[in-house]
């Protein structure tokens, strides 16, 4: 299993810290796992298959382009700042 853990700064919120942990076993096109935290709380969630697949779908955008761009937003965090801005609400 793959685990990445980047520091985001919400636009939602810019002065608060989040950490955002993806894992997954294959890809990230396959499903993956992931975990927010605040330093004070947690939450945890899991993105099937075929929640990527109705997604895409939904964004009327190919599929593995929507994997791709969720790689970049997701896992390349640092190399795609300024490109994803995050809100939590």
């Amino acid at each position: 299993m793959e685990k990445i853990l980047n520091r985001i700064h919400p636009v939602s919120n810019p002065e608060a810290t989040y950490f955002l942990q993806i894992s997954w076993e294959k890809d990230l096109g396959t499903g993956f796992g992931i975990l927010l935290s605040d330093g004070k709380s947690a939450w945890t969630g899991t993105v099937s298959e075929a929640e990527i697949s109705r997604e895409a779908g939904d964004m009327e955008m190919n599929r593995e382009k929507y994997v791709e761009e969720l790689k970049k937003a997701l896992v390349a965090v640092e190399e795609s700042a300024g490109r994803y801005n995050f809100v939590i609400a």
